[in-house]
């Protein structure tokens, strides 16, 4: 008699656990509709936060996608990098494109926080609606943390790049959007900063900082309208990439902008895109994190960012 009630009480378990398995599934493919297919049709109106966009690392890759699909849906652009030349470059891109007015201002963010009193100075007077705290850096080479080039130079250089700029990029920014009881930051994270990825151990660190910095942020200042973004991508084709041939896997840089764009107002934290999406929950589901620390994950996920990493510089 006690084992048959013992079985029972498993079986209602059991039946518990699996409901709540299903439930939780259910739900996640719901959150994936609202945050990728609703905007297709639904998109929030970014206008309505300001007339200018700022954007750092505006000169390649993800950053450039940002500043230019900002222009096509109305914004004046703040271009902020370190090479001149790239810089106007990308301003005439936007006047010919968009006919959006630009403004430059070139800052190598690797400096420390004596480089932003002129980019304050540079955008006191602007009614700025948008930021995006793009720039950042990798390695030169991958390798465990003792064994980076140069790792003085290296440690400092990243911290700068990576975190400060974004800090004090926000602290310039903020206050004139909770004035007027509106903004938005969008701070491009990285899918390494997930998870623990050997190899590149400062790298997914300071991403670790962007992701939860944004979310703590997030929450600190929605009350007075501003919403704060993590995006997290995995592989987008860029030159940092040595542009791979989009696929199912990898977007396009500019696609993947796009689709990040309208998460807006759906999401506070995404991966930018469906199928960036759609990957993270395989890694989730087949890979987690307690799997992946294991010694011969921990081997193979070096080996795979060592490979990664060799052509990445700047992210």
């Amino acid at each position: 008699m006690e084992d048959s009630k013992c079985h029972q009480w498993l079986h209602q378990l059991g039946l518990l656990a699996l409901s709540y398995l299903v439930l939780k599934q259910v739900w996640i493919l719901l959150v994936g509709v609202k945050n990728h297919i609703l905007p297709l049709w639904w998109r929030t109106d970014l206008k309505k936060y300001g007339g200018w966009a700022v954007v750092t690392g505006a000169t390649d890759g993800i950053g450039k996608a940002y500043a230019l699909e900002l222009a096509r849906r109305g914004f004046d652009v703040v271009l902020i990098s370190r090479t001149m030349e790239k810089l106007q470059k990308v301003a005439n891109e936007i006047g010919k494109q968009t006919q959006r007015k630009t403004k430059i201002i070139q800052v190598d963010f690797t400096g420390g926080p004596e480089i932003y009193p002129k980019v304050e100075k540079a955008l006191k007077d602007l009614d700025i609606g948008i930021l995006v705290n793009n720039v950042g850096m990798s390695y030169s080479e991958a390798g465990r943390f003792l064994e980076i080039p140069g790792i003085n130079k290296t440690i400092e250089e990243m911290m700068n790049c990576n975190v400060l700029s974004m800090v004090h990029m926000t602290r310039i920014v903020l206050p004139r959007m909770v004035e007027r009881k509106k903004g938005l930051i969008i701070n491009l994270s990285s899918a390494a900063g997930v998870r623990p990825y050997p190899m590149v151990a400062m790298y997914g660190a300071t991403k670790v900082f962007m992701d939860f910095f944004s979310r703590s942020l997030n929450s600190e200042y929605g009350r007075d309208g501003i919403i704060v973004q993590s995006v997290l991508p995995h592989l987008v084709s860029t030159n940092m990439t040595r542009n791979p041939a989009a696929n199912i896997l990898v977007k396009t840089s500019d696609d993947f902008v796009r689709e990040a764009l309208n998460t807006v107002g759906y999401t506070h934290r995404t991966f930018g895109c469906l199928s960036h999406s759609i990957q993270a929950y395989i890694l989730d589901l087949l890979l987690p994190e307690t799997v992946m620390n294991s010694r011969i994950c921990r081997f193979i996920g070096g080996c795979a960012m060592s490979l990664l990493v060799k052509i990445m510089k700047v992210d």
